[in-house]
């Protein structure tokens, strides 16, 4: 089954599931492929690998630390974006911001509403979190290096360094378009299941490696799903 995830396979079409706040539920702990090692790998100096997808630019280079943050189609209310957009096109033109601090503001507005639970949070669904992270453990050292994960009710954070020969979108397309094949057959659904546009940022030394771990596996205790990183069972937390 997993074979699947070498192949293109596209989201269909949008889902009406009603947005509404999230509660976490008890899960058991899946076994882990031994190939994960929280392996360090930091980024490379130069690249030109840079394109632009949407409201961020997207760094797109092989051999490069990359954390990563994919969501479910609901999770974001458009209304909530489009309200934020308005408010900084006027911030950013009445030179009140300068474009650096609307790209992080903009970045932590979008993790606290993720961590609010907007949605039909389908990956509380224990089986569908398996696959989740089955998926990112399964080319873990023949892709990628998979250093941090973590799945959360309504999104995913992964840091990661892509081998040589693939590419950080591919990557994360491979990942996407599986996953969403897979949940939606095992919840009987059809139609859109992941947001088109993931977050990423590429890592720049050792202490922004260090700072997106903790972020990452720390997600679950700033959400209240949990008291310790660690007792989250679908995080790389629970290994270290």
């Amino acid at each position: 089954m997993i074979d699947l995830l070498g192949s293109v396979l596209q989201d269909s079409g949008p889902d009406k599931s009603t947005p509404e706040e999230c509660v976490p539920l008890e899960v058991g702990v899946p076994e882990v492929k031994k190939s994960f090692k929280g392996r360090v790998v930091l980024s490379k100096e130069t690249s030109d690998n840079w394109y632009s997808r949407g409201y961020f630019p997207h760094f797109d280079g092989e051999g490069v630390t990359q954390h990563v943050c994919f969501h479910l189609f609901d999770s974001l209310p458009q209304s909530l974006l489009a309200r934020w957009r308005e408010g900084f096109c006027g911030t950013h033109a009445s030179g009140v911001l300068k474009p650096t601090e609307v790209s992080s503001e903009w970045r932590r507005r979008i993790h606290d509403a993720l961590d609010r639970g907007y949605g039909a949070c389908f990956l509380r669904d224990n089986r569908l979190a398996e696959v989740i992270e089955n998926a990112l453990l399964n080319f873990d050292g023949e892709r990628y290096t998979l250093h941090a994960w973590c799945v959360m009710p309504n999104h995913v954070h992964t840091l990661f360094t892509p081998l040589s020969k693939f590419k950080m979108s591919k990557i994360v397309h491979s990942w996407k378009s599986f996953t969403a094949h897979e949940c939606n057959k095992i919840l009987e659904r059809t139609g859109k299941f992941w947001e088109s546009e993931p977050f990423d940022r590429y890592i720049r030394n050792q202490r922004h490696f260090q700072n997106a771990v903790a972020y990452i596996e720390n997600n679950p205790v700033r959400a209240g799903l949990c008291e310790e990183a660690e007792d989250w069972k679908w995080s790389s937390a629970r290994l270290r």
